[in-house]
């Protein structure tokens, strides 16, 4: 588990009060509302990776594409430690400030874990969004000593972000140079479909916005949405999408009926609905709110994905892979697979020899008879399993 050295004593429940001082005694009004909502927020991932590691087994990974369950488990794993952590330090705190945390959250994530994939394309925007969320909330906090501290969160949940995008496989380990920052409520339109009751939290939530497209989304992919705002309560003639990116001064405002995705994007893009085509700024403190209609949803437009990802996440196609060794082979062992290639007997010299081996093409590999002096032999053994590259004296 990871801790910043300001919340590292609220984070143990026997250290608690060895709790820097200044984190006792009233606060501001908002870095309350700011820890009580980050707080949920981290019950909220916590209790989603608690139910998907229940749920699915080694051979789930497997049977999605990961060459080894271990590394996504592993990394999953990892993850709700921290989460976990995250809530039980920002419970400490609001109890130092003399509040009450919100608990008894309930949370039902069905939708997302019906099978490993959706899962792990789920856990993409559950970190993207934490990461969002606590940038955005950067705004609200007075005390530079709480700013320090949720900003020590935010950093671990950005490393979270980079985890997910790597085990996606078509994405970026980090796909921009910026990430966005949401307010509370638009933190909320993404987040409350999967809050069904138990808790009160003091924030509107924005209207939730699906994607009702199916297959990969990509550049030139006209999209489709579902809102309750929208479905025919509002002409779409008079509604606009608006597509918001890190490092963008503002968002790209399209027609809802010519909401195509644009080139040149690449990774999570912020998309809302709107009642005008004003373009959306992207600062959480200037961002006009009374123009948005549902939204925003969060989408991942994978345009460069990278080796490190497909490692990761091994082939998507099916069946056997083909794999590939190299190692170094004594000379008695050389002498062998010659004498297996060649039908004729080659007898090992007394300097000793290394032969570095490692997987062809399909073809037949030009050959040398062994000589009377050192073997000097190139090609492929006799059942094509190994080929010899090369020689080189030792």
């Amino acid at each position: 588990m990871r801790y910043s050295s300001a919340l590292f004593a609220l984070a143990a429940p026997l250290l608690v009060s060895a709790a820097p001082a200044r984190f006792y005694g009233k606060r501001a009004a908002s870095d309350v509302l700011v820890f009580k909502f980050a707080d949920v927020l981290e019950q909220l991932e916590s209790s989603f990776y608690q139910q998907a590691i229940a749920k699915f087994t080694a051979a789930d990974f497997t049977n999605a594409g990961f060459p080894s369950s271990q590394i996504p488990i592993e990394q999953f794993q990892s993850i709700q430690a921290d989460e976990a952590a995250h809530s039980v330090a920002l419970q400490a705190a609001l109890k130092s400030f003399g509040e009450t945390p919100i608990t008894g959250c309930q949370f039902n994530f069905n939708s997302a874990l019906t099978d490993v994939t959706t899962m792990a394309a789920t856990a993409r925007v559950v970190e993207s969004v934490g990461v969002a969320a606590y940038l955005g909330g950067a705004t609200l906090l007075t005390d530079p000593v709480l700013l320090t501290a949720a900003g020590s969160i935010l950093t671990v949940e950005a490393r979270h972000q980079t985890i997910l995008n790597i085990l996606s496989s078509a994405g970026t380990a980090i796909p921009a140079a910026f990430d966005m920052a949401f307010t509370p409520s638009e933190v909320l339109a993404i987040a409350s479909p999967f809050i069904t009751g138990g808790c009160q939290i003091p924030i509107p939530a924005g209207t939730p916005l699906s994607l009702t497209n199916t297959g990969t989304v990509a550049p030139g992919t006209k999209l489709t949405f579902m809102a309750t705002s929208i479905n025919g309560t509002i002409p779409d003639a008079s509604l606009f999408c608006q597509m918001l990116v890190g490092g963008a001064p503002m968002s790209i405002p399209l027609p809802l009926s010519q909401c195509v995705v644009p080139s040149g994007i690449n990774g999570p893009v912020a998309i809302f609905i709107t009642s005008d085509g004003q373009p959306l700024l992207n600062n959480v403190r200037d961002r006009a709110q009374n123009k948005v209609i549902a939204g925003p949803t969060l989408a991942f437009i994978d345009t460069k994905p990278q080796m490190l990802g497909q490692l990761a996440r091994g082939s998507s196609g099916s069946g056997p892979q083909t794999s590939t060794s190299t190692r170094t082979i004594s000379p008695a062992e050389a002498s062998s697979i010659i004498i297996s290639a060649n039908g004729a007997s080659a007898t090992p010299t007394s300097t000793s020899t290394s032969s570095s081996l490692a997987g062809a093409p399909s073809g037949n590999a030009a050959s040398t008879k062994p000589s009377a002096g050192p073997n000097m032999f190139k090609g492929k053994s006799a059942d094509g399993k190994i080929t010899v590259n090369g020689w080189s004296g030792v």
